[in-house]
């Protein structure tokens, strides 16, 4: 499966805090057989918020996709396909960053994991449930 990880998933990766996120997403980031996806909308918003000092992240920005191929994430590049289709159906959220993951997800024939309520219901997002 090809998965998009929404920012929150990412930094868990990148600041090693993965042990953080619910059991259900840990198996799911630990699936041999799932392609993981890192979006450049969200190291752009990890950047925009670093840089205003509302998050840290391990290492500095420079290395920021560096390390995101570390962690054996594919870094997917913002198109003007994704910045131009629209999630079906249109999500909750006003959010440019969510609504851009979601489009991205779209045209890749991508799912989004996410923790994020206002995404989880979206047809388009994978929310693992605690069973």
């Amino acid at each position: 499966m090809r998965l998009l990880l929404d920012t929150h998933i990412v930094l868990a990766i990148v600041n090693n805090t993965v042990d953080g996120l619910p059991q259900p997403h840990r198996e799911l980031l630990s699936d041999l057989d799932s392609d993981l996806f890192c979006s450049v909308a969200s190291l752009w918003e990890i950047a925009i918020k670093v840089r205003l000092g509302k998050l840290s992240v391990a290492g500095s920005l420079g290395d920021l996709e560096q390390t995101c191929r570390a962690f054996n994430l594919e870094v997917s590049a913002i198109t003007s396909h994704h910045v131009l289709a629209e999630a079906i159906p249109p999500p909750a959220t006003r959010d440019p960053f969510d609504r851009l993951l979601l489009a991205q997800a779209s045209v890749e024939g991508m799912r989004l994991v996410t923790l994020d309520r206002a995404l989880a219901a979206h047809a388009l997002a994978l929310a693992p449930t605690t069973p």
